[in-house]
């Protein structure tokens, strides 16, 4: 079964993640705060370590309820700061508390976070045909665009490449490489939602 090279090696972390949820769309808001935290928690780490805290993430985000989260005082972000089961970097654990306020916010501007997020898609996937790696960008118009407004409306971890990994995490953008198995079954759902 030919994978893409990211996660064709013996990790089944990245492997489950690659062959179930990356690139498949979903429109559910919990999804994209729970990606807003993990994306920016990886921000000079690797994608498996966040993988492989991914439920330590969840139980200390209230399982990313942003509601909850954006209730958050100086007391639990401290004791955060020294849970072993997160990333236990302050900046980065006060960002995804101030990410859940101006989430919210968002939110009720928009209708939902989704809503404003597929905006910068025109609310359909992109659907690219990369054959290797080396084609796919870190950034895109799209991402700078995105990264600009929300950095505007004061979220935080939330540069045009991380927002790049969020909308390949949630299915903006269809990224697997033309030789992987997952490409045309991603692209069929998208096609799905979209008819």
């Amino acid at each position: 079964m030919k994978r893409c090279p990211w996660a064709s090696g013996e990790n089944g972390l990245l492997q489950r993640y690659h062959d179930e949820e990356w690139g498949v769309p979903s429109h559910e808001d919990r999804t994209h705060y729970e990606f807003l935290v993990l994306e920016g928690a990886q921000a000079g780490l690797s994608w498996s370590t966040i993988l492989s805290r991914r439920s330590g993430y969840a139980r200390a985000f209230s399982q990313f309820d942003p509601v909850r989260v954006a209730r958050y005082g100086p007391a639990r972000i401290d004791r955060l700061a020294d849970d072993p089961a997160i990333i236990r970097n302050r900046r980065k654990i006060e960002s995804a508390v101030g990410n859940a306020r101006e989430f919210l916010s968002v939110g009720r501007q928009f209708g939902t976070f989704d809503r404003y997020a597929w905006s910068f898609v025109q609310g359909a996937p992109r659907q690219n045909g990369w054959r290797t790696a080396r084609q796919i960008p870190a950034t895109t118009p799209e991402s700078d665009a995105w990264s600009k407004d929300l950095r505007r409306r004061g979220f935080s971890f939330v540069g045009s490449t991380i927002m790049y990994a969020h909308m390949q995490a949630v299915g903006m953008v269809n990224d697997h490489l033309q030789d992987c198995f997952r490409h045309a079954e991603v692209r069929r759902l998208g096609s799905a939602r979209n008819d």
